[in-house]
Order: C-alpha cells, then structure tokens, then sequence
C-alpha cells in the first residue's frame, strides 16, 4: 500500500514540477521581460522594461597604470609609515611577496588586518611632478547605481581629478576635482554636492572635502553618486519612479551615470605642509589600499542578465535586439527603428520591442524559448502548493499588435484538440474547432452545440494545477507535507 501511494505521490510531483519548472519565484523591479497575458482573443505575450542588477564592477575590470613603472618595489626602496611621516624603514621589494604592492591589491578582498593596497614609488625624483593615471576599463558600457569610493593608505592626495569615458578610453571627460585648495590648483571655487541642485546636478565641481592632507583618519574619497540621484528620489531614495522618468526623458542625465571607463589622475601626492621636505622625499607617495564601484551592464532597458565569459561582459538581449548593449535590432525584426526600452509607464515601463521586418512576415524565424511571468499566473491561498492558471480575461487595449508575433510553439504554446502550429503565427485547426490555439469549438460560435452534437467543450486551465488540491490529501493521507 505504501509503495503504491509513494510512487502515486511521484508522479504526481513529476507532473506538477514539470507544469511549474517555466514559473520563476522571485521578481524584482523592471527585472521581467515577458508577462503571458489572457484576452478576448486568447494568450498572448505581453512585454516590459528590463534591466540587470547592481553588482560590483571591480569583478570585471581591467587596470592600466601610466607610467607603467610607477609601482614600487623595482628596484626595492624604503618608504615613511604614515602615522609617523619621519619613521622611514617600511621598504617595499616587487619581488618578495610579503612586501610587494601590485596595482590588483586595490581590488583583492579587505577583510583582514593589516589591509593590502597598491603602492607608487615614492617622490625621490623632486621636483619633477609626481603623477600617476590608474585607468579602469571594462570594455563595456555600464551603469552606476552607487558611489565611487577610493581608500587611500597614503595621506589623500592634495590634487587628483576623477574622470570617466563613454568611447572607450579614446575621449576623456572630467568627473570631479579634488584639491586642498581649488582655487589655486585649478582656477575653481570649491563646492561640495550639497551645493547643487537638480538644474545644475550635471556641473563638473572642484572639492576641498577630501583633501585634507596627511592624516592618519582621512583615507577616503567619494564622488557622490546617490546625492545626485536624491535630488530627484528624495533624501532616502525612496521615491526612485521620479528618478526613473528623470532618467527616461532626459538624455544628459542617463549619460553622466554612465561609463565605459574611469580614470584617476593623481597629479600632487599629501604634502600636508607648505613646503615639500626635500630631506624626506620617502615620505611623499600615493597608495591605495580599495576601490569600489557599483553599477550595472547598460543594456539599453533590453536585458535582464550579463553574462561575464572569456574576460567579456555581454548583455543577454531580448525584445529582438541584439548586439554588446543591445544597440540594434536583430536581423528580420527590423519591422521598425530600434529604440530603447522605457521605464515608463511607472512600474513596468515599456519594451519596445524589435518587430518582424514586413520582407520576412511570410517565413518568420523560430521565436526563442520564453517563459510566462508570475503575474500571468492567481494564487487564491498563499499557502496552497501551487498556484493555478488565471482564467480571466484581459481587455486586448493592453496588448500592443507586436505581442502576437509568436502565438504557438512546439514548448509552451501548444495548439490544442489536434491543431498544428504553423510558422508559429497561427494554428491550423481541425474542422470541429477553431480560436487562436484551437480551444474554442466551432459549434459554440453558432450556438449549435448540444448534448447530442457529440462535442464536449475542451478543458481549461492545467489539468494538474486545478486538481491538485483535491488529489494531495487523498494522496498523501497521513503523511507529512514536503518542505522546499
């Protein structure tokens, strides 16, 4: 009896797992490219904006010093400590690895004590200047959805400029000025981001705020990323649909988050002092011991993933687009220009999606595999096993005419009561049926059907979702429910 009921039980599970495998569990924001909708007409795709998530981006950069050989340690050379700019017996050698201070220490994992940083050779060759580029590529366009921050080990440098790329390294924009005197390093009065507003977010500032010379408790430098976002979001960043709709409208505003490259230019290291001390030039060097960097690839509200493969970021693009940043339409889905997704309307925003080009309408391309999204789906108690298929209808003003470009496949979108999908635009039905997945019987539109017609009318919904209910407890009996 047990047996019997154990391997009732497994093939139940093997049939529900299988109707429910297309069903993700989580959604976030704008993180959903597919919604399967129900119309008068039937199930069609309904499409929205979709973006990958923040993550750290020092993951998958690419560091380049200039000049290359500004890193200490070749030959090996004495340095001050910093508490102490006068104790000058710390030595840094590149080829002992306990004191060597490669550039990828500034983004190793800083968990332990004491920390790891990069190090620059120290400013022996006074007064000849003392500047260093440390170039950050990603060969990729992205997104950033947080502040920059720079630990330093060495005292904060008294003149540094942060900026940013959107070709590639091939031009250069400034970012920020960071000076213990704006004035006289770069002919700027000094500001802090709380003196911008939303008219002026986008001016390029000169700050003193972090350059406050050789201390040992000023180590960090930002360059405000959500204060800028805040004069739209608000304080707490909560009102982030006036951030989204500032970002969709306005051009300028997207593109001043946006990178494919970063550069620090250390241009005067802490001196801390008027006058250099020409006696200890060992103490004058930049280090670096952290740089954090958050954002997203930009995939032009296209993609909901990007994949990291053969040192590669690439978006994974829907909505017919294709391309490194989803930039274009795919071939035959050239139907009308490619344009970027939206994120309005606020919340689902929308797709704009690629759409078949006329010259290939009558042979269109297999469609990809897609999923339905959860919300296609109703969960009447949240604590029954499965949800069921939504049964409801939709009015069809939603739906946009490019959703019923794939309405049948050979995966999910079957056609039904013998029908076969041609094209994937359509069902061929048998004679007694018709509708778009031949659901409908041909005798219900004439009102002719009868309890002698021969033709009962198809079932609705997932068999195995609907009696699931009713099977589990005659199933199961005493048995213990399944936690997963």
């Amino acid at each position: 009896m047990y047996l019997s009921r154990f391997l009732s039980i497994h093939a139940l599970w093997v049939t529900v797992s299988s109707v429910m495998q297309p069903y993700p569990l989580v959604w976030g924001h704008y993180d959903v490219c597919k919604t399967q909708i129900y119309t008068e007409e039937g199930k069609v795709w309904d499409y929205m904006a979709c973006q990958p998530e923040s993550t750290d981006m020092t993951k998958y950069l690419k560091v380049k010093l200039d000049p290359p050989d500004i890193t200490c340690g070749d030959p090996p050379e004495t340095f001050c400590a910093m508490g102490n700019p006068y104790m000058c017996n710390n030595e840094c050698d590149a080829s002992t690895p306990e004191l060597a201070h490669p550039p990828e220490l500034m983004f190793d994992f800083e968990g332990r004590h004491p920390s790891t940083f990069w190090q620059s050779a120290t400013w022996k060759e006074y007064p000849k200047p003392l500047q260093v580029n440390i170039t950050l590529s990603w060969s990729k366009t992205i997104e950033l959805t947080d502040n920059i921050v720079i630990t330093f080990e060495s005292g904060r440098p008294d003149q540094m400029i942060l900026e940013k790329s959107l070709d590639y390294g091939r031009t250069w924009q400034p970012y920020q000025y960071y000076a213990t005197d704006c004035l006289d390093a770069f002919h700027m009065d000094p500001k802090s981001v709380k003196d911008l507003s939303q008219h002026t977010v986008l001016e390029i500032i000169c700050t003193e705020e972090y350059s406050t010379g050789y201390t040992t408790n000023s180590k960090i430098i930002h360059f405000e990323i959500k204060d800028r976002f805040a004069f739209f979001a608000g304080p707490r960043l909560r009102n982030m649909a006036s951030l989204y709709g500032q970002l969709d409208t306005t051009k300028k505003l997207r593109d001043f988050f946006t990178v494919t490259d970063l550069r620090i230019r250390l241009l005067r290291p802490a001196v801390g002092e008027i006058f250099v001390d020409e006696l200890h030039l060992a103490r004058y060097f930049y280090a670096i011991s952290d740089i954090k960097v958050r954002g997203r690839c930009k995939c032009n509200l296209h993609a909901t993933v990007c994949v990291y493969d053969n040192s590669k970021l690439t978006c994974e693009c829907e909505h017919n687009t294709t391309g490194p940043d989803c930039g274009k339409c795919k071939k035959n889905y050239q139907g009308r220009p490619w344009s970027p997704g939206s994120y309005l309307p606020i919340p689902k925003g929308t797709a704009n999606t690629c759409i078949p080009s006329i010259s290939s309408i009558g042979n269109p391309p297999k469609f990809n595999r897609i999923w339905p999204n959860i919300s296609s789906l109703e969960v009447s108690n949240p604590k029954q096993v499965a949800p069921k298929l939504a049964l409801s209808t939709v009015s069809s003003v939603q739906v946009a005419n490019h959703k019923r470009a794939n309405v049948c496949d050979n995966e999910l979108l079957h056609c039904q009561n013998g029908g076969t999908c041609h094209n994937n635009v359509r069902c061929l039905c048998p004679a007694a049926y018709t509708g778009i997945l031949c659901e409908k019987l041909r005798c219900e539109e004439a009102g002719s059907c009868g309890s002698g017609s021969g033709q009962g009318a198809p079932p609705h919904g997932c068999p195995a979702l609907l009696l699931l209910p009713l099977l589990l407890p005659a199933l199961l009996g005493t048995a213990r429910p399944l936690r997963f």
